[in-house]
């Protein structure tokens, strides 16, 4: 199939930018704005360089998305979420800052989209409709799970999809044609992104495994690979998570070897976790439940929902007969039961932990079980999964998990990997993303190891600008950090010609924008910062009432403490701290209505050094002045 867009006339695009652009008006992002600087920046024109720009991915694993600029035209690939770190409470996810993008949505021709992982995806109901909801580009079964999670935000306007697949071209703006590769990754539909430029050819890999045995999907086109390095590779984006691992990533396959070597010594029910977007792992599972007889008990929505759009389409293949429902588990001997939910990760709302903690309606842990956690611990989550084992064996359950037998395959490649696709493309530069800093420079690491010059790669942070163009100077070569000079032969004219590549100095903003329940960015590091200091010290209210004629404290001080100290227990300390307050009141007594304002302040700073001299913690205090 080949797919061919033309985009509109920018006079449209602007008018339907100019539509979009607006706060949220219903649903449950009403009133909701995407956190960005609201004066329009101005537009930088950047003649005959092709600046490439991530906007998340740099220094996270998560949020990914990445910009191609030449010439006032744009190629965005992926725009996916972050979930938050431990210390941003009350934050659901984390979507890339687009404020570039807002005043050039006539400059975008084309979105791409990677696979339907969520830290390739969740961001586009909230970015698309802001950037002119521009064409997309994506495989099948990602084009049904962007669909389905548009139909959770009312804010997200009718997407413009072309589905693709390996066969598939598309000429987007004057700019850009871009072709895609199928790669092996933990989801099906995976596909590397080659651009051709009129600078030259870029290659945007994806996640992505070399697997020569997946599941439900065709194994890693070798041949095809090493003819695009054959072709001349400009530059090459290349995944990064799992950088700092050595050795091949281990096929799907073998583990559903291994599972089914586990599953013939297992006569109780089995109770399995892993990630909703594993299908080829879900596939794996259903066919070993057809196998040895068991029905399958789906438990979570994203599982169910995943599992519901990639049958209807045929990259699941099961019969829905083995699926049953809640009387069924009930009425079934215990043999006969696999369930299969979310929550290998300890996620507070997913379905093991509401097992574990007795919060789940139909299932409750029992002797006999086996729950198996059929995925790797993503960093940050050590304390949470080990928490929920530990309910796990105390309930009589026993557990099988990836460090005990292969019961889990990455989707990302490993070093050796890395440097086989490096091999097979020879970039002329090289630039690893998808990855923290330190996974970026192992990364850099192993392309010097197979003979990409220092100067030829290029480490930036997410918002850094890397620059290509022809050298001005066809004659000279430079090489210093940071800046590199290679030769590549032009595809219009087959001459060698010179071309420069820099990592620039110039930084957009790809600041964290934070969805928080109804709001979308107007939470900053200020609130957040707020909210870590009541949850390490808690917080003080100070509630004086102030006589206005004569500026006499009427009473005592009330006094609140939440998350601070229990009052009942601390009642010299609380007395203490409501003389303080009448003593600071009687200081000001006379003081105008327009110093109001300073003896709050003096309340906040004098009580908050009364109360960490007494407990060494730093409470948030809250004064509140009331006059009659």
């Amino acid at each position: 199939m080949i797919t061919k867009y033309k985009p509109k006339a920018s006079s449209a695009r602007a008018a339907s930018s100019q539509r979009t652009r607006k706060t949220y008006t219903r649903g449950r992002y009403a009133g909701a704005k995407i956190s960005a600087p609201k004066a329009a920046a101005k537009e930088v024109f950047h003649k005959d360089k092709l600046r490439v720009i991530v906007l998340g991915g740099l220094e996270e694993v998560g949020r990914n998305m990445t910009l191609i600029e030449y010439n006032k035209e744009i190629i965005i690939i992926d725009m996916g979420l972050q979930f938050p770190e431990e210390d941003m409470y009350g934050i659901d996810y984390i979507i890339p800052n687009i404020s570039y993008l807002e005043d050039k949505a006539d400059w975008i021709k084309g979105a791409i989209i990677t696979h339907g992982h969520m830290d390739h995806i969740g961001g586009i109901p909230h970015i698309i409709g802001k950037i002119g909801n521009p064409p997309m580009f994506t495989g099948k079964l990602t084009a049904g799970l962007i669909r389905k999670r548009c139909e959770e935000h009312r804010a997200c306007p009718n997407l413009n999809i072309s589905e693709i697949d390996e066969s598939s071209v598309a000429q987007l703006g004057k700019s850009f044609k871009v072709e895609f590769l199928r790669v092996n990754h933990s989801i099906p539909d995976s596909f590397a992104i080659i651009i051709h430029t009129p600078i030259g050819t870029v290659i945007h890999t994806g996640d992505f495994k070399i697997d020569y045995s997946p599941v439900n999907d065709k194994p890693a086109d070798l041949n095809r690979i090493a003819q695009i390095g054959g072709q001349e590779v400009l530059l090459m984006m290349s995944d990064s998570t799992d950088s700092t691992h050595p050795g091949y990533q281990i096929s799907e396959s073998s583990i559903g070897d291994e599972m089914d070597r586990i599953f013939e010594k297992i006569s109780g029910r089995i109770i399995i976790g892993t990630f909703a977007s594993q299908l080829s792992r879900i596939q794996k599972l259903f066919d070993l439940a057809r196998k040895h007889n068991r029905k399958v008990y789906l438990q979570g929505r994203s599982m169910n929902d995943n599992v519901d759009i990639a049958h209807k389409i045929g990259y699941l293949k099961f019969n829905p007969g083995i699926l049953i429902r809640d009387a069924d588990l009930r009425r079934l001997p215990d043999e006969k039961i696999m369930i299969l939910g979310t929550g290998a990760q300890g996620e507070s709302n997913a379905f093991l932990v509401r097992v574990v903690t007795g919060a789940h309606r139909t299932v409750s842990l029992k002797k006999g079980d086996t729950v198996i956690f059929s995925s790797s611990v993503i960093p940050g989550n050590e304390r949470s999964i080990q928490n929920l084992k530990d309910q796990v064996v105390r309930q009589g359950a026993h557990i099988i998990h990836y460090q005990m037998m292969d019961v889990h395959a990455g989707g990302h490649a490993k070093q050796e990997d890395l440097k086989l696709m490096m091999r097979l493309l020879k970039p002329k530069f090289f630039m690893p993303i998808e990855g923290s800093h330190y996974m970026l420079q192992a990364h850099a690491d192993l392309a010097e190891q197979v003979g990409i010059p220092l100067e030829n790669i290029f480490v930036p942070d997410n918002g850094q600008v890397v620059e290509l163009s022809i050298a001005k100077n066809q004659t000279k070569i430079d090489s210093k950090a940071g800046f590199g000079t290679v030769k590549i032969k032009d595809s219009q004219t087959g001459r060698i010609i010179l071309v420069n590549g820099e990592l620039t100095k110039e930084k957009i903003a790809a600041d964290y924008v934070m969805v928080d329940g109804l709001g979308v960015g107007d939470v900053s590091n200020i609130v957040l910062r707020d909210r870590r200091v009541m949850a390490e010290d808690g917080m003080i209210v100070v509630i004086a009432t102030i006589d206005s004629k004569t500026g006499d404290i009427i009473g005592n001080p009330d006094i609140i403490s939440r998350g601070f100290v229990y009052m009942k227990e601390n009642r010299e300390l609380i007395e203490k701290t409501r003389m303080k307050v009448k003593n600071l009141v009687r200081e000001h007594k006379g003081t105008s209505r327009a110093d109001d304002d300073f003896i709050k302040n003096k309340i906040r700073n004098d009580v908050g050094q009364f109360l960490f001299s007494k407990t060494k913690r730093r409470p948030m205090v809250l004064p509140v002045v009331i006059k009659v």
